[in-house]
């Protein structure tokens, strides 16, 4: 898995590829967003239109991605869920805690 990162209308926009499984990736989605705190971005939305494949390590990546961001007074949301992972998402209850849009364009919307 990769990612990398751009800018829409103040909201930092993580663009997710391949398959989201943890490991060595969990620690640099982590930095990476302490990096966004530090520079005082704090509204953040994880496009996952590129993610093929979600188990629980990444299921605990966005939930350690979400409380880092809340702890910080901001937010993080999800974009773009291909329709397994949003099942996923709604077997696990993800979706009751974090927010998720079909599209980047309506998840920055909601920041606004």
């Amino acid at each position: 898995m990769k990612f990398s990162t751009k800018e829409i209308n103040a909201v930092t926009i993580l663009h997710f590829e391949g398959n989201m499984l943890g490991g060595p990736e969990a620690s640099e989605m982590n930095n990476t967003l302490h990096k966004l705190i530090e520079a005082k971005k704090k509204k953040i939305v994880i496009d996952l239109s590129d993610v093929t494949l979600m188990n629980s390590s990444g299921l605990g990546m966005l939930i350690g991605g979400v409380t880092t961001m809340r702890n910080a007074g901001g937010d993080l949301k999800i974009a773009n869920a291909a329709k397994k992972i949003s099942q996923l998402f709604n077997i696990t209850k993800i979706s009751s805690v974090i927010e998720t849009y079909p599209t980047v364009k309506e998840a920055v919307e909601s920041f606004h």
